[in-house]
């Protein structure tokens, strides 16, 4: 008898075992279905936020330093940095005229508004006071209209640039360029729509926003507003270069002696993806410990299962062998069986996996390749032949003559 045809009648007999105790072959799959739902909705859970943070990082520029007086990250240590003298926005120009490895340098303030246009209004609508400069440092696209230029922000006119989300509120019809809006309660000319950027992590939109002349924003809201100096890097491979310029300049600006520690800090993407990474990594070992102790039940049981199997069919085994079956046939039965328990499983748990993944996807990003639908069955494959093993070589090793005396 050929291995093909052994898989062939193994297959066969291994079905017919499977659908005479249907209730106990569910059962028994119930840890693998468990299991491999873990493992697939938390490679969907991470690879969904590896996405969502990826696509909203980008707002932010890998080649961007932000100078602020707050670090991004500061480890619960805010009490370090609450007594730090305020920025202030003229630390914009210093920077311009004294930096080399920078490209471009903009103030910005901000805070929430009311933008109101005719009978329709956008409540908590961030509102930002920038420089004509802020065009380059963000890179900014527009569906429409334009930046307002250097002329128009020193000379303090009232423009406004709006992000989409503005314009489709306030705007259906989609023509905002020209027309006049309030921002709590002062006229301003739309002469831009930013284009889309979508959200950050799912939390909040980035196209919920108006642009205006940073001395306008001063004159409706005040000067209290602490600025942060946003600096774009001629080239990013030298972002260490630029950084530790533009702190010698700060320190300069802020006159600050040798033996003074720095009363400002420098930001920039790489400190939230390194902490994102970190927490990934930490997220991923609970859900791999998670995952791997449901498999290890799972196939406890099945190993379990295959066991009583093996003890009930003692007798057809010991006629199978009586009448010329190979050890290794034997073995490929019941690796089949156990097997076929397994992927059943898997199968049903990916089933299953997707319509969840769905409904976490309203609570947190998710998205679910097919290269974890694939990992989902190998591994479902894998613990059926570990499972499996023990139980088939007990069966193939038994005794043709005590197999049959088995009552």
């Amino acid at each position: 008898m050929t291995f093909g045809v052994e898989l062939k009648e193994g297959m066969k007999l291994s079905i017919a075992a499977l659908m005479a105790n249907k209730a106990r072959a569910v059962l028994t799959m119930l840890g693998i279905i468990i299991g491999i739902v873990s493992v697939t909705l938390m490679g969907s859970a991470i690879e969904g936020l590896n996405k969502a943070f990826n696509s909203s990082i980008s707002s932010i520029g890998a080649d961007v330093l932000y100078v602020q007086k707050w670090p991004w990250l500061s480890h619960g240590l805010w009490w370090k940095y609450r007594d730090r003298r305020r920025m202030h926005v003229y630390y914009a120009g210093e920077i311009s005229k004294q930096a080399t490895l920078l490209s471009a340098v903009a103030p910005m303030v901000q805070r929430l508004g009311t933008i109101k246009y005719k009978n329709r209004t956008a409540e908590n609508v961030q509102v930002e006071g920038t420089t004509s400069a802020y065009a380059y440092v963000a890179s900014m696209n527009f569906q429409q209209g334009r930046f307002f230029t250097d002329v128009e922000s020193r000379g303090n006119m009232p423009v406004a640039v709006i992000g989409s989300d503005v314009a489709n509120q306030l705007f259906p019809n989609g023509h905002p360029i020209g027309m006049q809006l309030k921002i709590d309660g002062l006229p301003f000319r739309v002469i831009g729509v930013r284009s889309k950027q979508g959200s950050f992590m799912g939390m909040f939109s980035l196209d919920n926003e108006v642009i205006i002349p940073i001395n306008q924003f001063r004159d409706i809201y005040g000067r209290h507003f602490f600025p942060s100096i946003e600096c774009r890097v001629m080239n990013q491979k030298q972002m260490s270069n630029a950084q530790a310029e533009l702190e010698g300049i700060m320190r300069k600006i802020r006159g600050l002696s040798p033996f003074q520690q720095d009363d400002f800090s420098i930001n920039q993407e790489s400190m939230l993806t390194d902490a994102f990474d970190k927490i990934a990594r930490v997220i991923g070992a609970v859900g791999i410990f998670i995952t791997a102790l449901s498999l290890f039940v799972g196939g406890i049981g099945i190993m379990n299962i295959m066991f009583v199997s093996v003890t009930e069919r003692t007798k057809e085994i010991g006629v199978r062998k009586a009448l010329g079956a190979k050890r290794r046939t034997i073995l490929v039965q019941f690796l089949i069986e156990s097997t076929l328990i397994c992927l059943g499983g898997g199968l049903i748990g990916l089933g299953l996996s997707y319509p969840l993944s769905m409904l976490v996807d309203k609570f947190l990003p998710t998205s679910m390749p097919i290269s974890i639908a694939l990992i989902g069955i190998i591994i479902s494959l894998f613990v059926g032949v570990i499972s499996g093993l023990v139980p088939a070589m007990r069966a193939s090793k038994l005794d043709p003559v005590v197999a049959l005396r088995y009552e």
